[in-house]
């Protein structure tokens, strides 16, 4: 089975009660397990069993050794070319050194490409990350990076990485919508802010919560069938359709 990550944790009142993953019962985590699906309302990604490395992924990459960009610069800023328009995310290292360093990377690897918003919550957050060629997860799913400190708040604007618990965050990220601060303490740590938000705004959220909670895509089914079973079942979706990092001027 494919691999997701998931955060199931206590959220406000308004988007109701979960259960952070790495406390829950034995019964709902496999059940999670099984279903290959978020089990909560925060930025999460179902959890699943890991895929096994190939020899060159484990020499480089892993929980213990992400093989870091030594390139990556204390500053940079990403464009996302969107289906609603372009999007600037400004990066700062030193809010979350191995986040910032693991985004520069897929990006620079051609990561967010044809890739969809499958996940967006008005008022809370929009989630992005599952490829759109299983090949390309699964590739990346191996490749964990340690935990960050959390130094700035999950506010408006900012972007943090979705995880499976800790030390697991690989590719899905999340831009807050609102104050999201009570996530601050669960340990998702921002890395960047987007500079304008009117285009994040106005993402298509009417599916809302992914299955089994709500009627939007099932990230187990996003892991094995990618875009495919998304553009079927899920037209309306906005997309990245390319990424890049931007020059200093």
């Amino acid at each position: 089975m494919e691999h997701c990550e998931a955060v199931c944790v206590q959220k406000y009142a308004v988007l109701g009660m979960g259960l952070f993953l790495m406390g829950v019962s034995g019964a709902l985590l496999s059940q999670a397990a099984a279903n290959e699906s978020a089990v909560s309302s925060t930025p999460a990604e179902a959890t699943g069993k890991p895929a096994a490395k190939t020899g060159a992924e484990t020499a480089q990459a892993g929980p213990d050794k992400p093989a870091p960009d030594k390139t990556v610069p204390e500053t940079f800023t990403v464009k996302f070319e969107t289906t609603k328009g372009d999007v600037l995310v400004d990066v700062t290292r030193s809010w979350a050194p191995a986040g910032a360093d693991r985004f520069h990377d897929l990006v620079k690897n051609g990561y967010y490409t044809d890739i969809a918003f499958f996940r967006v919550m008005r008022g809370f957050m929009a989630q992005v990350g599952s490829r759109g060629d299983p090949k390309q997860t699964a590739l990346w799913r191996a490749r964990r990076i340690k935990d960050d400190p959390v130094r700035q708040s999950n506010t408006r604007g900012m972007v943090s990485f979705a995880t499976a618990g800790p030390n697991a965050r690989t590719t899905q990220i999340f831009i807050n919508f609102g104050d999201n601060s009570g996530l601050d303490k669960m340990g998702f740590s921002p890395f960047g802010k987007v500079r304008d938000m009117a285009v994040v705004d106005a993402l298509y959220a009417d599916y809302g919560e992914g299955a089994p909670q709500g009627a939007g895509p099932e990230q187990g089914r996003i892991q094995a069938e990618g875009n495919a079973y998304l553009k079927t079942d899920f037209p309306k979706l906005d997309y990245i359709k390319k990424a890049e990092i931007l020059d200093k001027k």
